[in-house]
């Protein structure tokens, strides 16, 4: 797992686990306001103020961006809304997440660019940001342009209650694929993972919602907030954690693994298309 990836995944986890200052808020509101850096970082792409965005990125550590899943340095994403020369840029927070020393913000945003010929575009912005010293800095960056899939407006769903019984939920859902002759997709994952809440959504889109309700039961099972819940269930469907969450199986209905994933390949959800999962759900689905 690359080193932004890595952080995402422990600055997601952490920041969940206890009660935050501020949560799940509407741009304009007092939440989102509360984060001052987050507003400073607004205020200087809509002026296009170089010195002040610059500052607002680390150094040491320097900041690491994840732009359609490559890696750049900082400069990628500073340079990119400075070459914007945005007009004006609709923010909705999906999360909002602030602890004394570090933070972490997903927004959704509607962007109208300053430059001549150039085109309103939506883009879906993980910003992590730690305090060093007396100043808030942007650790790491993941900036989806243009995303395929629908962006989640919020994290609420309970996606993966913490009082189920993941062994039960599976044998259920196999007692019920046996009798209507379906498959089981396990989908590993936690409510923190932005992508999680991606991939649910998308399940239930009109493109792919069919395709589920008719070939797979499909059961959540959490890993918790330390990534380590359910670590048997995982093994026993021969499922890799270590490339990051979603992560999925598909199993028939007697137990029997027939795929699973191990290299990450759901992990960056936001990015991918809906033509990509129904390729994976057909080709898998029973015969």
């Amino acid at each position: 797992m690359n080193r932004i990836r890595r952080i995402s995944l422990m600055l997601a986890a952490a920041l969940m686990a206890t009660p935050a200052v501020a949560q799940t808020a509407s741009t304009g509101s007092a939440d989102a306001a509360s984060f001052a850096p987050f507003q400073q970082w607004i205020g200087a792409v809509l002026t296009s103020d170089a010195t002040t965005l610059k500052g607002l990125y680390s150094t040491n550590p320097a900041a690491q961006i994840r732009i359609q899943t490559v890696m750049h340095p900082a400069d990628a994403d500073i340079n990119f809304w400075l070459d914007q020369r945005v007009r004006s840029m609709q923010v909705e927070i999906v999360r909002l997440v602030v602890r004394p020393d570090r933070a972490s913000v997903i927004f959704r945003a509607d962007v109208v660019p300053g430059m001549p010929n150039g085109q309103p575009f939506k883009v879906t912005d993980d910003q992590y940001w730690v305090k060093q010293g007396d100043q808030w800095r942007l650790l790491g960056v993941e900036r989806t342009d243009a995303p395929k899939l629908e962006q989640p407006a919020d994290m609420k769903k309970d996606l993966y209650p913490a009082d189920v019984d993941a062994h039960a939920e599976i044998k259920e859902a196999e007692e019920k694929a046996a009798k209507e002759h379906k498959r089981l997709l396990l989908v590993f994952g936690a409510n923190w993972c932005f992508d999680c809440h991606v991939l649910d959504l998308a399940f239930h889109g009109p493109d792919l919602a069919p395709l589920i309700s008719s070939s797979y039961e499909v059961v959540h099972v959490d890993i918790g907030d330390d990534g380590k819940k359910n670590a048997d269930v995982a093994k026993q469907f021969d499922v890799s954690l270590d490339k990051g969450v979603p992560t999925m199986a598909v199993v028939e209905s007697d137990g029997r693994v027939v795929v699973s994933e191990k290299n990450g390949e759901f992990e960056d959800a936001r990015q991918l298309t809906p033509e990509y999962l129904a390729e994976f759900l057909n080709k898998w689905k029973p015969k």
